[in-house]
């Protein structure tokens, strides 16, 4: 019996330890970059609800010939969690961030508008803005994502 034991081997301390070093290296590297990724990802989330506002707000001109201030009126609504806070005209949707402030960016007339999204998508102090007008040009005024 004592023969059968002698010839089984296991891991050294040694071996484990620089296992679980090569692990934490791997982990070091690839969890920053999943965290800038997932931040992108947030931001798109921004991006492609600004598009369908603009969208929305283009098919409410075309009908009524103005613009207008109001998500219910051109059909937009969020569904689910949404990690942005919108803004057009007088009306709002979403939560506002902690420590994020409401913007004076959006703005609605007859001839013209502007959408805002606000986030706070990694938890630091800086607060993401993205616009988009009538004519969709869609502006990233602050970026939350370090490069």
């Amino acid at each position: 019996m004592t023969n059968m034991f002698h010839h089984q081997r296991g891991f050294s301390l040694v071996e484990l330890m620089i296992v679980v070093a090569i692990i934490g290296l791997l982990a070091t590297i690839a969890i920053p970059q999943f965290s800038k990724l997932q931040a992108k990802a947030k931001q798109s989330e921004a991006k492609m609800n600004l598009v369908n506002i603009h969208t929305t707000e283009i098919a409410y001109f075309v009908e009524h010939n103005t613009y207008v201030d109001d998500f219910d009126a051109i059909g937009f609504g969020l569904d689910g969690v949404s990690h942005y806070y919108y803004e057009l005209g007088n009306t709002s949707l979403g939560t506002l961030p902690t420590g994020c402030t409401a913007s004076t960016l959006d703005a609605v007339s007859g001839s013209g508008f502007t959408a805002v999204a606000i986030g706070n998508i990694d938890g630091d102090p800086t607060c993401d803005v993205w616009t988009i007008n009538e004519g969709k040009m869609l502006v990233n005024v602050i970026n939350d994502v370090s490069s």
